[in-house]
């Protein structure tokens, strides 16, 4: 990476068909579009002309195959569209643009960076992403813009990524939001280190265990104290790396813990004591919560019988009574939640450091801040559909308008 890129108007691409983008093709999907025939028309428009493939087809052909599930076929496509081309521009902006954003992702799934054009969608905001990786190194030139947002998540493949465009950042000419050193301290572990002494904060100690010492201790040859501080059984295992719930279990004992290794091939897991975060009324409730510049606003909250939960494996969308919670949450939270909690979310964002920072908690049975996970890359959207969710849209609008007035807010502080 080198920090003495120029920035210019780049000229628009020759025959280069417009991206249909991550936002309306997943909105799609939500609806119950079918997005095989999709598909179909962006393989046959990519093989007309082998010599000449369009990078916004192939881009999104990626993102077609990861909406239907074949990841490794996606991340091959995706590959070939970066080779050709390294920035994008989403269909955000409805009509003229008063703020272009840059925005800077790496490779990778629909989980590896912040869905940016879900949080502009029908902005007055032009979004320019541009992706960079260790052989993808920042071009000579760049689209013009106002400000930059660091939009790569925290992961092992990542960090490196993230030091690295760090340097050319320094120097930068325009604002810098999401700075990458701090994102790259967004590990779980290192998350964990950083807010577990927060006051009115639960977050239980979460360590990096490798493959062979989890099996140590399923074999009784290593306590579990030993490796957790905190550590007693039951324990949430997952491995390194993993999002939504994939790999993640609840081990009620070490012989468990065999079992759970048999069916995961990976290396490396994190591993922490489970807390018995149900209700009084023996339902769990998980909340996404996004910080902006320090101000805190809900974005959605799924209630289960289950504790792993998920907002589209709780059930939301078949419970009116659910909904009906949610609906009261959302309306009581700038009086509610977010006063109760006010001084644990002030230090959770001092501490991280983002401009923009996602947070899934919960509360404890004796009402603290239950945190699971800190990150900067969470899906927030408003594709939920409006006469199941009508009580959505007001709230996302909030949140949408929050971001909006953040990078505002960056402009100005970089003209003064």
């Amino acid at each position: 990476m080198h920090p003495d890129t120029t920035v210019q108007q780049l000229p628009p691409a020759l025959d280069q068909a417009p991206l249909i983008g991550l936002a309306a093709l997943m909105r799609m999907a939500f609806s119950g579009v079918d997005l095989a025939p999709l598909g179909t028309q962006l393989v046959e428009r990519a093989g007309q002309d082998p010599d000449k493939v369009n990078a916004n087809v192939l881009m999104d052909l990626s993102t077609v195959l990861q909406l239907r599930g074949d990841r490794e076929l996606a991340m091959t496509i995706q590959r070939q569209a970066l080779e050709q081309q390294q920035i994008y521009s989403p269909p955000t902006a409805a009509g003229p643009a008063k703020i272009r954003l840059l925005a800077i992702m790496g490779p990778g799934d629909l989980m590896a960076n912040t869905p940016l054009e879900f949080l502009l969608e029908n902005s007055d905001v032009a979004l320019d992403i541009l992706y960079v990786a260790p052989d993808l190194p920042l071009p000579p030139a760049l689209p013009e813009h106002d400000l930059v947002f660091v939009a790569i998540g925290e992961s092992e493949q990542n960090v490196p990524l993230l030091q690295e465009i760090a340097g050319a950042l320094e120097s930068w000419p325009h604002p810098v939001l999401n700075l990458p050193g701090q994102i790259a301290l967004l590990s779980r572990d290192s998350a964990c280190a950083m807010l577990q002494s927060v006051h009115g904060v639960v977050m239980p100690n979460t360590v990096r265990i490798d493959r062979q010492l989890l099996q140590q201790v399923g074999r009784a040859e290593l306590a579990l104290a030993d490796v957790l501080a905190d550590g007693e059984f039951p324990i949430i295992v997952r491995p390194v790396d993993s999002h939504a719930g994939k790999g993640l279990a609840k081990l009620d004992t070490p012989a468990a813990i065999s079992g759970y290794l048999h069916s995961m091939p990976q290396d490396a897991f994190y591993i922490s004591r489970f807390v018995d975060y149900r209700g009084a009324d023996g339902l769990f409730r998980k909340c996404r919560i996004v910080l902006i510049e320090g101000r805190p606003f809900v974005c959605h909250m799924a209630i289960s019988e289950h504790w792993m939960i998920h907002y589209l494996n709780a059930g939301m969308a078949d419970s009116a009574e659910k909904r009906a919670e949610e609906a009261r949450f959302m309306a009581s939270f700038d009086e509610d939640f977010a006063p109760r909690h006010a001084a644990a979310l002030q230090a959770i964002y001092a501490r991280m450091g983002l401009d923009y920072l996602g947070i899934d908690c919960g509360e404890t049975k004796d009402g603290r801040l239950l945190i699971f996970e800190v990150d900067s890359n969470m899906i927030v959207h408003a594709i939920d559909p409006v006469d199941i969710f009508p009580y959505k849209q007001p709230q996302m609008r909030k949140v949408f308008g929050a971001f909006r007035e953040m990078l505002d807010n960056a402009i100005k502080r970089g003209l003064s």
